[in-house]
């Protein structure tokens, strides 16, 4: 949508407008970064270079003498690793500006519409809910990660471990990068909460804290799924631990008990002339065998090594 425009007038419910009429009435209006100086120039903010979405890499707000400026940075839920939505936003008493190339705000807005009932009264209620709109989908791609995460505890308990590394590492780095994600949202929201310039009725920003509580919800959330992330891998490498003692275990007792008989047969080998039983000593020989592997088990027994 790089050059299309999109108004929507603030009233009980959101109504698309046109441009010239977005200029006098409290607005919301959506264009791609080929519209956003003809918009920001017909709204008064006046800026030098038209916005580059593609230098945005982070969620953020700052406060401006005459506006509100931010950016969002959003990932993909179906693919969180890879390209992200990338929003600029603008706010002042009249107006909200989204920049957007990708569609994004435009189809938020219009799911906002179907959706709420008081969709956008007040600038801070419509701005509520946009943000609500986008986190709301997030809270299920978390839990799919603990259950996954929990299913493959259960795999290394059974002693499944196949492919464990190449499935949990996806795993980690994404709600790794989601919680940096939510992080940069608490921010923003704390941001617009505090509204250091007076932009908003200090009376609606309360809807701002409610967007601090549930990104902060779900910035917990993926801080627990790292750290059960780790816990699995722990638990993992504990298993294969665990499996190499067994197998030198395994191998230290087969070695302690062949240790005597290769120095029995090594000395019987030797067939020196006057060597005890040299003639009729084959029988003790093996008798002498068997007791000292007997014996060998017998302690391993006592010491719980069998």
């Amino acid at each position: 949508m790089e050059n299309s425009i999109c108004c929507y007038a603030l009233a009980e419910t959101l109504k698309k407008i046109s441009l010239d009429e977005a200029a006098d009435i409290p607005s919301v209006i959506v264009c791609g970064s080929g519209g956003a100086e003809e918009v920001l120039k017909k709204i008064g903010l006046l800026y030098e270079n038209t916005p580059d979405i593609y230098k945005i890499a982070f969620s953020k707000v700052e406060t401006r003498q005459d506006c509100l400026e931010g950016t969002l940075y959003i990932p993909r839920l179906n693919d969180i690793s890879g390209k992200r939505f990338r929003v600029f936003f603008y706010i002042n008493k009249s107006h909200i500006v989204f920049v957007d190339d990708d569609d994004f705000s435009r189809r938020l807005i219009e799911r906002v519409i179907r959706r709420k009932t008081h969709e956008g009264d007040t600038r801070e209620r419509f701005l509520f809910n946009y943000l609500a709109e986008f986190i709301s989908r997030d809270l299920p791609v978390l839990v799919e990660f603990e259950n996954t995460l929990y299913a493959l505890e259960d795999e290394i308990i059974g002693g499944g471990t196949h492919d464990f590394q190449s499935r949990l590492a996806p795993i980690r780095k994404r709600a790794t990068l989601l919680r940096s994600y939510y992080d940069e949202l608490t921010d923003l929201a704390r941001a617009l909460e505090e509204d250091e310039n007076d932009f908003f009725n200090k009376k609606h920003t309360k809807y701002f804290g409610i967007i601090y509580d549930r990104a902060n919800r779900l910035m917990n959330r993926a801080a627990n799924i790292t750290e059960l992330a780790k816990e699995t891998a722990d638990a993992y490498q504990s298993s294969i631990d665990t499996r190499q003692n067994n197998n030198m275990q395994f191998l230290t007792i087969v070695s302690t008990v062949f240790l005597p008989l290769t120095l029995i047969t090594s000395w019987y080998g030797m067939n020196f002339q006057n060597m005890p039983e040299l003639q009729n000593g084959y029988p003790y020989v093996i008798a002498l065998s068997i007791a000292v592997i007997v014996v060998c088990i017998i302690i391993f027994k006592k010491k719980h090594l069998l």
